[in-house]
């Protein structure tokens, strides 16, 4: 009897590593970034081949970063004096409506509207 009960208790085991393993794979698919600025309720899902997209993007075609006194977060303002750029259509459907900004090496989506920052691509 002991061995069928090892044999159960690593059954177990490895079906439990494989459920770890591709809840873990299914995670790394896409982020999902859901701000807490109240009154913003926007939801950016961006998958990690579009955030590489984007970080080769700012450094091929030599984008200018934005100089900004404040650090810049998620639900920040950014001042109106922060020049916003247009988001290319190849970034996905999910950003074209926003505006963007590079500065200290990080791209900042931003709401055009309000000019919360909604995401921070590293």
């Amino acid at each position: 009897m002991p061995l069928k009960e090892d044999l159960m208790k690593r059954a177990i085991l490895a079906a439990v590593a494989v459920a770890a393993l591709m809840s873990g794979s299914a995670l790394a698919q896409s982020t999902t970034v859901t701000t807490t600025t109240p009154g913003a309720g926007t939801s950016v899902v961006i998958a990690p081949e579009q955030r590489t997209k984007i970080k080769q993007y700012v450094v091929q075609q030599k984008v200018r970063p934005a100089v900004v006194k404040e650090k810049i977060v998620v639900g920040a303002t950014l001042p109106s004096d922060v020049e916003l750029m247009t988001v290319p259509s190849d970034w996905g459907p999910s950003v074209t409506h926003y505006r963007y900004i590079y500065s200290d090496d990080h791209v900042a989506l931003v709401d055009p509207g309000t000019r919360r920052v909604v995401q921070i691509i590293d």
